[in-house]
């Protein structure tokens, strides 16, 4: 019961630290692989080009290193990314727009993204000028299903 209570509190302060580091980060049933393959295929299916996929893990073992199940995905539609960036062309150091499957110390799946809030206070951009960044949370709950 202690160690249950013990590692609740642990997870509980790093999703904080998380979150308060401009990253919301929803838990996956997944594996990591699988997490970003079914992100993927979400967006593929709405149009939406994937430019990168990157295997952070696999990187570190070809280097004979060892890491968690960690992938990046790198994505984006020109077509709304561009207007916002000459809005405010310092948004162009976050986009594409990324989301990043881990896998904890404890064996939980993650899957986390830029707060679309805190991407709109870095570059001082107004809401209504940047609805596409906020599109990110529903494509990442489609692809959590």
């Amino acid at each position: 019961m202690k160690r249950t209570l013990a590692a609740s509190l642990l997870l509980l302060s790093s999703l904080g630290a998380v979150a308060d580091a401009g990253l919301v980060a929803k838990p996956s049933s997944r594996s990591v692989p699988d997490t970003i393959a079914r992100l993927e295929s979400v967006l593929k299916a709405k149009g939406i080009t994937v430019f990168a996929r990157i295997d952070h893990s696999g990187e570190a073992e070809k280097a004979g290193l060892k890491m968690r199940p960690t992938q990046l995905l790198v994505f984006g539609n020109p077509k709304a990314g561009t207007p916002m960036m000459v809005a405010a062309p310092s948004l162009a150091i976050d986009l594409p727009l990324k989301a990043l499957a881990w896998q904890d110390e404890n064996g939980k799946v993650w899957l986390g993204y830029n707060d679309p809030a805190m991407l709109r206070k870095r570059h001082g951009i107004a809401e209504d000028a940047s609805k596409p960044l906020g599109a990110v949370a529903g494509l990442v709950e489609e692809a959590l299903k």
